[in-house]
């Protein structure tokens, strides 16, 4: 049992891992895309997400040990599953629902058939692209598994089988034509898709800019971090035991509180604001102390609370969400402290910072 749920988690942790590394420039593609983004699409992308690395992990893990690797044999016979189902019993429904020929094929299928639908959801591709493109999916699957993992492995660890090339290829066509009933679905969707006209504020747009602002302070911070520590180890050639917490600590802040402060006083926007195409109005001249204002009211404030190891970072959180919430127009702290207003920057005229 565990054998079977490691495949499944390795593709759910990989998963959430390719997540919030796609997330910023995810949701700047969608809005740059559609406009927007929504709930609905953000669980469809996860999911698709999910069911590639799934592929990829059920179809070629666990990789064996190199010294206990059995050489597996080339089935190279069209149709061979058939003549391997009339090896074993059909006189019922209860012999062959539990024919083991007739499930390997059927697994094979339903492995594939829901990319027809995540294709058709996310990249609107039709019957002949999907099939097209499962049949190149499985076929990589394959040969990658024929060739042990391209030559890192002298022969094959899993068995090379042409029906499930075939089986696959199906499973990806029957996906691809039950998708057809989603199209009036799609139609109605793409018919409030607009990727070139302004759309009111609203507060999933803000907090989704203000989750963004979040994760590039994370990921800024994280990969400061794993710099400092590389260069202390191979350039520095400092030993492990040895390495300077200190100033790595102090790099993962600061790297980020730079960059960050630099955008916003260059842009007067955050990279929230940039992904989710927000930018500000305001009156407040000169027009950097208008964008100083927006950083320490945004991100910026709650960097430098974090900086200083204030416990107050998290109450400036919950007080940014709460403006968030009261302001009518979202504007939020900025909109209340310096009387800031977010706009859409594809409005034909928004005067931003």
């Amino acid at each position: 049992m565990t054998g079977q749920l490691l495949p499944a988690l390795m593709a759910i942790l990989l998963g959430i891992l390719a997540g919030v590394l796609l997330f910023v420039p995810f949701v700047a593609i969608q809005y740059r895309r559609q406009g927007r983004l929504t709930v609905t699409q953000t669980v469809v992308w996860a999911g698709f997400l999910v069911y590639g690395l799934a592929l990829w992990t059920y179809t070629l893990l666990p990789l064996p040990v190199p010294e206990e690797i059995r050489c597996a044999p080339k089935q190279l016979r069209p149709l061979q599953f058939i003549d391997d189902v009339l090896g074993y019993p059909i006189g019922s429904i209860g012999e062959i629902l539990r024919n083991p020929a007739i499930m390997q094929v059927a697994l094979n299928v339903l492995l594939f058939f829901p990319l027809g639908f995540f294709l058709r959801f996310t990249l609107r591709r039709g019957v002949v692209a999907t099939t097209a493109i499962g049949f190149v999916i499985s076929l990589l699957i394959e040969t990658t598994q024929l060739t042990g993992v391209w030559g890192i492995y002298p022969c094959a660890y899993r068995i090379f089988d042409v029906d499930d090339l075939l089986a696959n290829t199906a499973g990806a066509l029957l996906g691809g034509l039950c998708s057809l009933a989603l199209r009036p679905w799609l139609a109605r969707r793409d018919a409030t898709v607009l990727p070139g006209k302004p759309t009111p504020i609203t507060v999933w747009r803000r907090l989704l800019g203000m989750l963004c602002d979040a994760m590039v302070v994370w990921l800024t911070s994280a990969l400061a971090g794993v710099i400092s520590n590389a260069w202390q180890l191979y350039v520095l050639a400092i030993p492990a035991t040895d390495l300077n917490q200190s100033v790595t600590s102090a790099v993962t802040v600061a790297v980020p509180l730079v960059l960050t402060a630099a955008l916003t006083l260059a842009t007067g926007r955050s990279a929230g604001d940039l992904a989710v195409l927000i930018c500000w109005q305001s009156r407040i001249r000169p027009r950097l102390l208008a964008r100083l204002l927006r950083y320490l009211c945004g991100v910026g404030g709650w960097q430098l609370l974090v900086a200083f190891a204030s416990p107050l970072d998290w109450v400036f959180a919950a007080a940014g969400i709460v403006a968030l919430l009261a302001t009518t127009d979202r504007g939020g702290l900025p909109g209340i402290v310096a009387r800031m207003r977010p706009v859409d920057s594809r409005a034909p005229s928004h005067d931003p910072l």
